[in-house]
């Protein structure tokens, strides 16, 4: 998913997913009879459209108030949650859900197996242009319609009558289960997507809600709404929250400052107030699986198709200053692309960045940064190097630009980088539509497995903006998901090799592995944090007496 910059928050400042700085006032989480939190987040909201959403605030905000086949527990473990039974062919090929009966959406509709049938086949229709789509690889009959070579109702999903549904793989997908908790795979009801038309997820009022929470007050461009308890939702007696609130803060002073005087249940803590709070017994060190890096822009600026150029720039980051000193929020720095602690060698244990790993490319070395940047530019016929580097508006997001703007323009007096700080959604917009040099951008595993990063960066990818592009690459992470599926060993060692050719390359420039550092009141209980996909699950979330 994509993160972004924030005040430590969803990208870090580019470093924190999606920071969900719970905060509620005093009066909400103590004296009112109406149980509140209240939660900071560092930006808007780009969207809540079941299929084109991408970023972790939009996925934390439909995680509460949707719900899927399964929810996802603490470590990812799987639960049911709209289906009740799961049966899974020998071949692993065919999966039967049973769906629960009762369920309704909160405009008063059954939830059905239709509503799935809907939701993934207008994702996977071209002309819906999900940018997440590509996670449907493997259900049957999947890439040729996003190819453009099959009609979008003949996706392998049908529903037999309202409750039960039944899937068809093209070939077994070891994380199948993992992906029905994400929110891409969520149902959509029709008849709301085709009252809304274009304006549908862009509103509260312009969605309908079968989860523990309706989104109440968000317009699509304020700074303020609320989660509300859903009384259609079929748990809502586990649900123990009236109200979740939320505001847009960008200011972590002032975030601490409002925790400090117990008007905050939860904020995120940056820079030296980390190191002031880390012993402290409300703090909470969130350590993410996603990875900030540098896309450069090899169509719009062909001089980035050059390797050594590349490397230079990735040789020029002390990555060590950036964590310690400019971020100094918990966040790591990168052993590769894949980020550490996601995934184990099935045989070995041995953890997947630290196997893959490629020092050089995650290595300051300034003698050979400059000495690769001449040749690179002599073989390009250029005697400068000069772009500008995007990345979010939010304090971190500015400082770590500035930072990396520093950190190259050491490469030499013929190098200049210009810095340009925006808004989340619209360096999304601007990343997606190729309007970038350099943009600072981050990725959050979806689910926990090496090809929820890797497959972003297979030629032509909707994430691919740089459009960096290798054959032996493809074809590793084609094997993967085809051939090599079932064999958990070679699965492996093709993701392995595949990572490797991607830092050996330079095909993105990693520089740091985000961690987010919380001061979580202690009454504020019962949230499920997860390292990969939808990071937190408010659906248990309760205050302690």
């Amino acid at each position: 998913m994509n993160v972004k910059s924030v005040v430590k928050l969803g990208a870090v400042a580019l470093a924190s997913t999606f920071v969900l700085a719970a905060c509620g006032s005093k009066s909400d989480s103590t004296s009112s009879n109406k149980k509140s939190v209240s939660f900071m987040v560092a930006s808007e909201i780009p969207t809540m459209d079941t299929s084109k959403v991408t970023d972790t605030i939009g996925l934390t905000q439909l995680a509460n108030t949707e719900e899927g086949l399964y929810r996802l527990g603490k470590n990812s473990s799987v639960h049911n949650a709209l289906a009740t039974k799961t049966k899974v062919s020998k071949d692993e090929k065919t999966y039967t859900f049973t769906l629960r009966k009762g369920a309704k959406w909160s405009n008063g509709d059954k939830v059905t197996a239709k509503d799935f049938v809907y939701s993934w086949q207008r994702t996977v229709n071209p002309k819906t242009a999900s940018e997440y789509a590509y996670l449907f690889s493997g259900i049957k009959n999947a890439d040729k319609i996003m190819a453009g070579k099959a009609n979008y109702k003949t996706l392998g999903i049908k529903a037999d009558g309202d409750y039960k549904l039944t899937v068809t793989l093209d070939r077994p997908v070891p994380y199948f289960k993992l992906l029905m908790g994400f929110a891409i795979f969520f149902p959509q009801n029709q008849n709301a997507v085709e009252k809304y038309g274009s304006k549908y997820g862009t509103a509260s009022d312009k969605l309908v809600y079968n989860g523990p929470y309706k989104s109440v007050g968000w317009t699509g461009t304020n700074l303020n709404w609320k989660l509300e308890k859903n009384d259609s939702y079929w748990n809502k007696k586990n649900v123990k929250m009236d109200t979740i609130k939320y505001q847009v803060v960008k200011d972590s002073s002032t975030a601490l400052n409002l925790y400090n005087s117990k008007k905050l249940d939860v904020t995120t803590i940056t820079g030296s107030q980390v190191a002031q709070y880390k012993n402290n017994k409300d703090y909470k060190l969130r350590k993410e699986a996603s990875t900030f890096y540098l896309q450069l822009n090899e169509k719009k600026d062909k001089y980035f198709k050059n390797k050594k150029i590349r490397q230079a720039i990735s040789m020029s980051i002390d990555r060590s200053q950036l964590t310690g000193k400019v971020l100094a929020d918990g966040s790591q720095n990168p052993l590769g692309y894949v980020s550490s602690g996601l995934a184990e060698n099935p045989k070995t244990g041995e953890d997947f960045a630290k196997e893959a790993e490629v020092k050089s490319a995650v290595t300051q070395n300034l003698p050979e940064a400059k000495k690769l940047l001449q040749e690179g530019l002599k073989e390009e016929g250029m005697s400068k190097l000069e772009f500008t580097l995007m990345a979010d508006d939010t304090p971190a997001g500015k400082s770590t630009n500035e930072f990396l703007q520093s950190q190259i323009e050491k490469l030499g007096s013929n190098v200049k980088v210009n810095v340009q700080n925006i808004p989340f959604k619209t360096r999304l917009s601007n990343s997606t539509d190729g309007k970038f040099d350099a943009v600072v951008t981050g990725w959050g595993a979806d689910f926990a497995d090496p090809i929820s990063f890797l497959q972003l960066f297979v030629t032509g990818g909707s994430n691919n903006n740089g459009s960096w592009s290798n054959k032996e690459y493809d074809n590793l992470i084609k094997a993967s998901n085809t051939t090599d599926a079932n064999n958990k060993e070679k699965r492996w060692s093709d993701l392995v090799k595949a990572e490797k050719i991607l830092m050996n390359e330079q095909g993105i420039v990693p520089i740091y592995q985000q961690a987010q550092s919380q001061l979580w009141n202690s009454k504020v209980k019962g949230e499920v944090y997860n390292t990969s996909g939808i990071n937190f699950d408010y659906s248990g979330l309760y205050l302690a007496k």
